[in-house]
C-alpha cells in the first residue's frame, strides 16, 4: 500500500461522495472520513482474501500433480 496512491484513492472516493450527496458544501471532513473508512475497509478485505488463498508449493502445479498421479497408478 503506497501512501501516495492511498491518498489519491481516498481523494477520489471523497470527491465521488461529495458529488453523489448533491455537492453539499461544508461536509468535506465528513466526506473525507467516510472515504477513508471505505478505502481502508477495502484494503483490509483484500488482505483477508489474500491470507485465505492457499499458495501452491513451489515447482508444482495442479496439472503436474494430476499427470504424476496418473502415471504413478499405471506403474
Amino acid at each position: 500500500m503506497n501512501g501516495v496512491n492511498l491518498h489519491e484513492e481516498i481523494l477520489t472516493v471523497a470527491r465521488n461522495l461529495f458529488e453523489r450527496s448533491g455537492q453539499v458544501e461544508g461536509r468535506d471532513l465528513d466526506n473525507w472520513l467516510n472515504a477513508e473508512r471505505l478505502v481502508m475497509a477495502r484494503y483490509k478485505q483484500q488482505e483477508k482474501l489474500m491470507a485465505e488463498t492457499p499458495t501452491p508449493k513451489k515447482g508444482t502445479s495442479t496439472t503436474k500433480r494430476r499427470i504424476t498421479r496418473k502415471f504413478a497408478t499405471k506403474i
